[in-house]
């Protein structure tokens, strides 16, 4: 039997995630990481050399070799559509990181601009992709804890973002919330309204950027569900990412993981365990590691790619939503937006 053909990968964006989806393609059998471009071309060229894939300063040196099959983008949000634009364009499929931009006029403009060809297109919500959070899912949907009534979402971070990332972040509703946002879609996707409650309680720096180092939002779906998302710029007991989702027939919950499973049982107390995973690097290795399968599957068999661009844009009406709501202190509806 003939081996298939590794696909030819490019890599936009050298910086941390970059540096995980890059160690990702190299370790995979199917795939070639062919480039490796970044504006900083000292980067590109650290992390193509470890690899043994070309490096680059800009992007057409990329788009000029014809045996390219895909990129992917972890360069900064400003540069996504323009990348989308480019990739989807030549006929190359792209997993992007989210979002795909901050301004979600300019994110209508690039699908209009696309003309519907996003098919080929994977937005980077990897939680999706997390082993249990994929299991939850699945159970759901098979009907275990019968018509899902709520779900809740809690992710703190163990730390906030150095300053100047704060400032040029969208805001913890763009930047942080929306995993939990599109993670809510993924498990209901017909969201009806938003209210969202942001809160200043610990960080000078963030409040200083006009953002919000806490939220809490409450999603209602279109048959009645509802969301609950609890987020946090810091968590002194580590990484903090739990779902539940109750039903008529009862519960599923997945919690916090940790490096072992090990408990200890003393005179002072017991069923002490191991801190929590770090952060999202450890958190969600399994989930990066998962999606990528899931993309170049879609690439070899030209099947629609899911998370897709619809999603990525529903993601960030949501978070434009909360932003609003928190802003005025109303309950948005979404209705009939996610579709426009």
């Amino acid at each position: 039997m003939t081996a298939q053909k590794k696909l030819n990968i490019a890599l936009f964006g050298s910086g941390r995630i970059g540096r995980v989806h890059a160690a990702n393609l190299a370790a995979h059998p199917g795939v070639n990481l062919a480039w490796v471009a970044d504006p900083v071309v000292d980067s590109a060229r650290e992390v193509a050399g470890r690899y043994g894939a070309r490096a680059a300063g800009t992007t057409d040196e990329v788009f000029a070799d014809p045996s390219l099959d895909a990129v992917l983008i972890c360069s900064p949000t400003p540069t996504h559509v323009d990348l989308i634009r480019a990739a989807i364009g030549r006929g190359i499929a792209v997993l992007c990181e989210k979002p795909i931009d901050l301004d979600i006029e300019r994110v209508r403009s690039c699908a209009a601009d696309l003309a519907g060809n996003t098919s080929q297109l994977m937005m980077g919500f990897n939680r999706r992709f997390d082993p249990a959070f994929a299991a939850l899912h699945r159970r759901v949907a098979a009907g275990e804890i019968g018509r899902l009534e709520q779900l809740t979402i809690i992710s703190r971070d163990p730390a906030p973002a150095p300053a100047a990332y704060i400032a040029a972040s969208g805001g913890i509703f763009r930047d942080m919330s929306i995993h939990d946002l599109d993670m809510a879609r993924f498990f209901i996707p017909h969201i009806v309204e938003v209210t969202a409650h942001g809160a200043n309680v610990f960080s000078d720096y963030v409040a200083d950027a006009g953002d919000f180092d806490s939220a809490v939002l409450t999603l209602r779906g279109g048959d009645g569900e509802l969301v609950s998302i609890t987020n946090s710029r810091h968590s002194a007991y580590g990484y903090d990412q739990r779902l539940e989702a109750f039903g008529g027939q009862g519960m599923l919950r997945a919690d916090n993981i940790s490096p072992t499973t090990v408990r200890s049982f003393g005179t002072l107390a017991v069923e002490g365990a191991d801190p929590y995973e770090p952060f999202f690097l450890e958190r969600y290795a399994a989930a990066y590691r998962s999606e990528l399968d899931r993309f170049i599957e879609s690439v070899r068999t030209r099947t629609p790619c899911s998370p897709g661009f619809d999603d990525g844009m529903a993601a960030l009406v949501l978070a434009d939503a909360a932003a609003e709501s928190a802003a005025t202190g109303k309950t948005i509806t979404v209705e009939g937006a996610l579709q426009k």
